[in-house]
């Protein structure tokens, strides 16, 4: 999977990160490089759809969490896509 609006959520999903941070985290639970422009890029759209929101920093990183929205927004489409697994692994049983 390497759709930036699920992985930035799943990654936000354990807590909040700052944008290299969640480059790490992606990169080491999906195995997807995201560029700083995709990255950047998809951090705007979720933060215009109240999936996700910055919080206060002191530093010069904005970390971001994600909002219950967000939550559900990603769960239903966990759910989603654990049917579309699970049937694809059924199929292939018999193939």
């Amino acid at each position: 999977m390497t759709d930036p609006t699920l992985l930035i959520l799943a990654s936000l999903a354990d807590g909040e990160k700052h944008g290299y941070a969640m480059m790490e985290d992606i990169q080491r639970f999906a195995g997807v490089s995201l560029g700083a422009g995709t990255l950047y890029g998809a951090i705007t759209r979720l933060e215009e759809r109240g999936w996700i929101r910055p919080l206060e920093s002191v530093e010069r990183r904005k970390p971001y969490c994600i909002t219950a929205d967000g939550k559900a927004y990603l769960e239903e489409q966990m759910n989603s896509l654990d049917q579309v697994v699970k049937t694809a692994l059924r199929r292939l049983r018999h193939a």
